[in-house]
């Protein structure tokens, strides 16, 4: 099976060339080039073909299934290389709040949605930043690509079913919201050349409880009637994000069971009605998360097409995270230069200690064990409360700032303690 290596050009969005030229100027750039490492961001200004210093931000390389090669050769017309380049440019207008009436007679307007035209660059990088164990991310992208395949290929939905709904699901802050926002923004940059116009709804689901009896219901068909009107365009593709989806689809036994009002009944209802009209629309896909997913209608997890569990990052996956952080501060000069390796150069020497493994990379590695247990989004914080806690000056030596995250962990596990009891 063909695992094409995708790269993606950002243009800069005052530039008047074309995608054509733009195109042919990148693969000058890289069958020119002696080697490059296909795990570093190429940035505009580095490039040697002036037309790039001019016209793009970056260029970004992603293999498939597989981590990348360190640094490789690229024959821009061999047979051997499965070659796809992705040219696009980042929004950089403000999201927009959608608004509907609460009610017939009342003229106060609920925000209901926020709405992103795509790729935004308010989720530059953010693909990037997500690190998991297995191939979550290029499964998740594969699934898509196959929804978008059978649609273009009119399979007949009624021989072969698909929803085009994903549930995201598990503990808070493993970056389940975060991981569909970049699903999104990636579709937009890999099928520029499908739709015309990518767009990011993501629903307030909080708002959409009316606080006139029984309206809400109402208000889930009114806002998905909105969405229908998108989804006219079919050059458009929308990707509709529904964050804590057990706030809009609780299950409906432990309402008739008297313990949850009537009205989330109707909401409910309403919500399952929507997405089964929705989902005749070709360019749609329907994103969702949940903390609690025992406290989700079965009826609208049965309409999930994939089921995915997040939980919270291995040793390995950490590691990841800790990379990307340390890289961010020697960039930003707040740790001096040394240097750290990928996981993947640890892995290939047994995790041991040798003149090709640094001491420092082994040290993270056991600053990353010491971390399982904590989310996605703790982890985040830790070199920030590593510096802002433990250390006293502006820079220190990448020793030094291990040894502050080291106390940070530290801390953090104690006060989770402390919360827990």
């Amino acid at each position: 099976m063909s695992n094409p290596l995708h790269i993606e050009v950002c243009q800069k969005v005052d530039s008047l060339l074309s995608v054509e030229d733009l195109s042919k100027a990148v693969l000058d750039e890289l069958k020119n080039s002696s080697s490059f490492d296909l795990n570093e961001t190429i940035l505009g200004k580095d490039c040697t073909h002036d037309i790039l210093k001019d016209h793009i931000d970056s260029i970004s390389f992603y293999r498939n299934n597989n981590e990348l090669t360190a640094f490789q050769t690229i024959h821009a017309n061999s047979n051997d290389e499965d070659i796809r380049l992705h040219v696009y440019r980042l929004h950089e207008d403000e999201p927009a709040t959608e608004t509907i009436h609460d009610n017939d007679n009342n003229s106060d307007e609920l925000p209901v949605a926020t709405h992103w035209v795509l790729p935004s660059s308010d989720f530059k990088g953010l693909w990037e930043s997500l690190y998991y164990d297995s191939d979550l991310k290029e499964n998740l992208l594969s699934f898509i690509e196959t929804t978008i395949l059978f649609a273009d290929c009119n399979v007949d939905p009624n021989i072969i079913s698909w929803n085009r709904v994903i549930l995201l699901h598990g503990p808070p802050g493993t970056g389940k919201t975060s991981l569909c926002k970049a699903l999104a923004q990636k579709l937009a940059i890999r099928f520029s050349d499908r739709y015309s116009h990518f767009a990011l709804v993501e629903i307030n689901s909080h708002s959409l409880f009316s606080k006139w009896f029984s309206e809400s219901g109402k208000l889930v068909m009114k806002m998905f009637a909105e969405i229908k009107q998108l989804l006219e365009n079919r050059d458009a593709l929308v990707c509709i994000l529904i964050d804590e989806v057990e706030s809009l689809a609780h299950a409906r036994k432990s309402s008739t069971s008297g313990t949850e009002p009537s009205d989330s009944i109707r909401v409910v209802n309403a919500l399952l009605t929507q997405l089964d009209q929705i989902k005749r629309y070709p360019n749609v896909l329907i994103l969702t998360t949940s903390n609690v997913t025992e406290a989700i209608d079965l009826a609208f997890v049965d309409r999930a097409d994939i089921k995915q569990f997040i939980g919270h990052p291995s040793e390995i996956a950490i590691y990841k995270i800790y990379h990307s952080c340390i890289k961010e501060l020697i960039k930003a000069r707040i740790i001096e230069v040394e240097a750290v390796h990928e996981i993947s150069h640890l892995k290939i020497n047994g995790h041991e200690e040798n003149s090709t493994t640094r001491h420092m990379s082994l040290k993270l590695l056991e600053l990353s064990r010491e971390s399982v247990g904590l989310s996605g989004r703790a982890l985040r914080k830790i070199p920030f409360l590593a510096h802002g806690l433990y250390l006293r000056t502006k820079t220190s030596t990448l020793s030094q700032f291990l040894r502050a995250m080291h106390f940070a962990v530290t801390k953090h596990k104690e006060d989770a303690l402390e919360r827990h009891y």
